[in-house]
């Protein structure tokens, strides 16, 4: 019986998705494993970067705007503050605009928030929440729209309490798990009211000391 070759795609993809979840395993048990996988090269670690606070009464990284009128892609937030960045890429990730522009338009708009450390950054997470190519077309054909408000975002209990155990460990790929709660609102063409929804997702974002912040991937569960 022959074997069948194997996909070097397939494989990469499978690779980063393993990453991902070491590195949510160790976010939310015990970042000593980070550390362990990190320095598995024998680089000593840096300095770590300094928790912050919860932040729940930061304004929310979505201004408002008339709902019938067509949204631009979002960019990357520019910042150095892990909290800032989740919940800018939550409110991202949560919004859509069928009439403005293409599901592929999307999908790259959204990948431009990850890390470009192909090491850690995990694409098949973020493409996840991204409609079908089907879903997408029938919600063209109405117009649809989502737009979204964060509410609060923080370092999930089990990460804060990991990294004040072990500080050093995240300080290789300063790798920081964000939690963010806010709603999501839907509407389309010829309809003044919609459906709206409360949303939670926990996001791992990559903050190194001297460059901003980005996306390292959408975590598979929430993490309170």
């Amino acid at each position: 019986m022959s074997s069948r070759p194997m996909n070097p795609g397939g494989a990469s993809r499978v690779r980063r998705r393993v990453l991902l979840g070491t590195a949510v395993l160790v976010v939310l048990v015990a970042l000593a494993g980070l550390a362990a996988y990190l320095t598995r090269d024998g680089r000593s670690p840096s300095k770590a970067l300094a928790v912050q606070p919860s932040s729940p009464t930061t304004p929310s990284t979505t201004p408002s705007t008339p709902r019938t009128q067509p949204r631009a892609l979002a960019v990357p937030a520019k910042t150095h503050d892990p909290i800032v960045f989740g919940k800018a890429a939550a409110a991202a990730l949560w919004s859509y605009d069928t009439r403005a522009y293409s599901r592929t338009e999307l999908r790259t708009a959204l990948r431009a928030w990850l890390t470009s450390e192909d090491r850690y950054a995990d694409p098949a997470s973020v493409d996840k929440v991204v409609p079908s190519a089907v879903l997408w077309k029938e919600m063209a054909a109405n117009g649809q729209f989502a737009t979204a408000r964060v509410h609060e975002g923080h370092f999930p209990d089990s990460f804060t309490r990991a990294l004040q155990a072990d500080p050093g460990a995240i300080s290789q790929a300063y790798i920081y798990a964000v939690t963010v709660s806010g709603k999501q609102s839907i509407a389309w063409k010829g309809s003044h009211a919609g459906g709206a929804e409360s949303r939670t997702t926990t996001l791992a974002v990559q903050c190194r000391p001297h460059q901003p912040c980005a996306l390292v991937g959408v975590m598979p569960s929430v993490a309170p």
